[in-house]
């Protein structure tokens, strides 16, 4: 018995240090990618050119256009996905009886198994002609109804998440507050909802890493013009649509067009690291402690 649990032991010491094997080498490849464009591109005008034509006879290499691409379609996706989440999460948590509890949640568990490729066409094909009729002066491919089938895409994951922490929240707690005279709507939002702040808080979070890292829904639904602008009428391009594009094939292995996937794949990375650790810190320090 002994001896099996050393096997066991090493078997999962071996998968551990490979997965943290593995996260270094990727980090290692986007930098040493990184570091040979940065070569040949400045990075001034990495930063501050407004434009983004790497595959364009008139080359501009300013990633300004692909993070405000990225930034809109996902705060547009954050603004349906967290009320939505939050609501359901609520609802499930506080007010749904144990039977319909038990019914509801396999459905979101659905919503967040379908292809996203699925999605992006629904976005295409079926959101954007509605909005065609609300805003005619929209594009075929935009901002709005890639953001929008984004929001909806990842309810699941907010309103799951935000359901586990409402749910770790004690009973005594609100035992107490009815013990005061408190209603089930004051009990929710005055007292269950503070205490999971810090889950639901990494729950948002974690939903905006969802969105940023998106890609088949903007890649057939944004479009793939990286335009600098805020209007969620008009194409964008994002981070992720950029990579799909230049990962089609026609560009040469080593040449710099091909070097932009791994800053663009570093940019990314550095983004979602940043939001996970934010995401790290409100759970860390922000969670509530009960006493024994």
């Amino acid at each position: 018995m002994f001896f099996k649990e050393k096997i066991y032991e090493s078997i999962i010491r071996i998968f551990a240090y490979l997965t943290i094997f593995i996260t270094f080498g990727i980090v290692f490849v986007l930098l040493f990618e990184t570091e040979e464009f940065f070569k040949e591109v400045s990075l001034r005008d990495f930063i501050f050119d407004t434009k983004w034509t790497p595959l364009f006879s008139e080359k501009h290499f300013g990633i300004l256009p692909l993070f405000l691409g990225t930034f809109l379609t996902s705060a547009i996706a954050l603004s349906i996905a967290v009320p939505f989440g939050l609501v359901i999460a609520v609802f499930l948590s506080e007010y749904a009886s144990y039977n319909l509890r038990k019914t509801l949640k396999p459905f979101l568990e659905i919503l967040a198994g379908i292809p996203t490729v699925v999605y992006g066409y629904f976005a295409l094909l079926t959101i954007t002609p509605i909005l065609q009729k609300i805003f005619p002066s929209i594009s075929t491919f935009n901002a709005l109804s890639a953001g929008i089938v984004m929001g909806f895409m990842i309810i699941p994951i907010i309103a799951s998440l935000s359901d586990d922490a409402l749910n770790a929240v004690p009973i005594n707690l609100r035992e107490g507050g009815y013990a005061l005279g408190s209603s089930r709507y004051e009990v929710s939002l005055k007292i269950v909802f503070p205490s999971a702040f810090s889950g639901i808080a990494s729950a948002c979070i974690l939903g905006l890493s969802r969105a940023i890292g998106e890609t088949m829904v903007v890649a057939i639904a944004a479009g793939q013009m990286p335009n600098l602008t805020i209007n969620p009428l008009e194409s964008v391009e994002t981070i992720t649509a950029y990579i799909v594009q230049v990962s089609l094939g026609d560009t040469p292995v080593g040449s710099l067009e091909y070097k932009t996937i791994f800053v663009c794949g570093f940019v990314l990375f550095l983004m979602t690291f940043v939001f996970n650790l934010l995401s790290f810190y409100l759970r860390r320090n922000f969670e509530k402690k009960y006493g024994k």
